[in-house]
């Protein structure tokens, strides 16, 4: 547990500094983003080296993944639907947590963005939530501290 520990606060840290970036300017800088991604490989390479390809591979599909949905909404649309720091930010927790939870991760991330408008707009009945940009950062970051309880942390009982 002591290993992790650093780890594990380099982490939550970076995570802390995105989504506060993310709210207050509706960006991912590149500076947290890349050491959460080098230190997620870190992670593994160190601790658990039979995760490092999993871990890799999650780097891979996450960018990958969002980076698809990011140029085809692109093209059909001719405007942005989803920001870059976005496919960049998937790419780092698929570093962390692997490939095989990636779907799981942007599902979760999803529908807590869509709760999030709902209770929103039961609040604030004549806004127009739709209209405006979502940092959608803050619910990634929230499915990856969901999903962090069952492939990060491992918790001897």
């Amino acid at each position: 547990m002591l290993t992790t520990l650093p780890f594990l606060v380099v982490y939550l840290g970076l995570t802390c500094l995105l989504v506060r970036e993310d709210i207050r300017s509706h960006l991912l800088p590149d500076r947290y983003l890349c050491p959460l991604l080098w230190a997620g490989l870190l992670y593994h390479l160190c601790l658990q080296p039979d995760f490092l390809a999993s871990a890799v591979l999650g780097a891979i599909m996450g960018y990958a993944g969002f980076a698809i949905i990011y140029w085809a909404y692109k093209l059909i649309r001719k405007r942005e639907g989803l920001g870059y720091g976005d496919v960049k930010y998937l790419g780092a927790l698929g570093a962390w947590h692997g490939w095989c939870v990636l779907p799981v991760l942007a599902l979760s991330a999803a529908l807590l963005a869509i709760l999030y408008l709902l209770i929103r707009s039961l609040f604030k009945p004549g806004e127009q939530i739709l209209k405006n940009p979502l940092p959608f950062g803050p619910f990634m970051a929230a499915a990856g501290l969901i999903m962090g309880g069952q492939s990060v942390i491992s918790f001897p009982l």
